[in-house]
């Protein structure tokens, strides 16, 4: 067992549904560099990630191994109670991180647009903050307003001008990767996050959704030119992605006790679980399967003193206001749902890693693999 040091890049590609690599000839999709990766890497048959499976909860599973009630990121936004604004600082964390284990080992971080990660232990940073949105873009502003070090976006802009753009997508972020591959960091978490957007809009596997996902490939290999020699790429992604039909309010007739959530409907009380159990025989409530009382304590713990819970059907959305029943959905795809419904994807290349299909996993474990592939923990088996 020999451990060769390197430098690790870490892409998460937001919405990256296991599906698309899977069937990405059935697809016709043109994704040169992936499939590079996928033919001489390590990949898994697929990543079974954590509830809820939204954005904020997984990223900060995929850098800590722990589930969302363990490192205490349990949605993207904060509850109600406390203000509901997004779970920005590492103050708000449980657990430490794969960037608090760098730091103590003295390597260098660097972070673009990850989530929870203003005022990280990271060399550069460039934290996910935004006070605007445009689809998967965030405001520059916003974002050098928290960066570390002090002039960081000047830095970057001084060696790429185009950086100066008012909105960070993701060509951006890929600048930021190479200005950071530059300086040497021994480890880049990067979060890409159109495709994600593409598909709330289109759809998952639209051709809109297809033609980013190309996009994105043109970005990964613009990243693997700029990798040094021996360097090693994992992509990652937080969860898969479903196309939404039908958006169905429980609440204009179920009683209090029936909690949708999206991707699940729960019941709280025995009131809602007969309710539920009888809607579950009505196709127009769109209640799909019941979520076993081991699985839900397995993936969910938070959930485990429910009566029932089902999952939605398929081309289903459970939405939360109190309209009407039946409605168009907001959003033409959606995640949220329970995380065996779809998959998540991780793929390895590099230095010291062999060509194989790996079982699949669930999303805890890609944290101790990013330890070992940038040698903060344990070796790791060469070619």
């Amino acid at each position: 067992m020999t451990l060769f040091l390197a430098t690790l890049l870490v892409v998460s590609v937001d919405g990256l549904d296991q599906r698309y690599l899977e069937t990405a000839d059935q697809l016709g999709l043109k994704i040169p560099n992936l499939r590079k990766l996928m033919r001489e890497g390590e990949f898994s048959r697929g990543v079974i990630g954590v509830v809820p499976t939204v954005t904020w909860p997984s990223h900060t599973t995929l850098i800590t191994g722990a589930t969302a009630e363990e490192h205490g990121i349990l949605s993207n936004r904060r509850p109600a109670d406390e203000g509901g604004d997004y779970y920005w600082d590492v103050n708000l964390l449980k657990r430490p991180t794969l960037l608090d284990a760098a730091a103590k080992q003295g390597k260098k971080a660097a972070v673009i647009t990850w989530p929870v990660t203003v005022n990280a232990p990271a060399a550069y940073n460039l934290p996910e903050y935004f006070k605007k949105r445009r689809g998967g873009a965030m405001d520059t502003p916003s974002i050098c307003s928290k960066a570390k070090p002090a002039g960081l976006c000047e830095q970057i802009a001084a060696r790429f001008p185009s950086f100066r753009q008012e909105w960070m997508d993701d060509r951006t972020r890929t600048l930021a990767v190479r200005y950071f591959l530059e300086q040497k960091a021994d480890i880049v978490l990067v979060h890409l996050v159109d495709l994600d957007s593409e598909a709330h809009e289109t759809g998952p596997f639209s051709i809109e959704s297809n033609a980013l996902l190309e996009y994105t490939d043109e970005l990964i290999g613009t990243m693997l030119t700029a990798l040094p020699k021996g360097g090693r790429v994992v992509v990652v992604s937080d969860h898969g992605f479903e196309a939404a039909k039908t958006e169905v309010h429980l609440r204009t007739e179920a009683p209090k006790g029936a909690r949708p959530m999206g991707g699940v409907v729960v019941a709280e009380d025995a009131e809602a679980e007969a309710w539920l159990r009888k809607a579950k025989g009505e196709a127009k409530y769109g209640i799909g399967r019941e979520i076993t009382a081991e699985e839900v304590r397995r993936l969910s713990p938070r959930l485990a003193g429910a009566k029932v819970v089902f999952e939605c059907a398929e081309g289903v959305w459970f939405g939360f206001g109190n309209v009407k029943l039946l409605n168009q959905p907001r959003e033409i795809g959606n995640h949220g749902h329970w995380p065996t419904r779809y998959r998540a994807v991780y793929l390895a290349w590099g230095k010291g890693l062999r060509a194989q299909r790996t079982p699949e996993i669930p999303m805890q474990q890609i944290y101790e693999k990013l330890s070992v592939l940038s040698g903060l923990s344990s070796t790791i088996e060469t070619k």
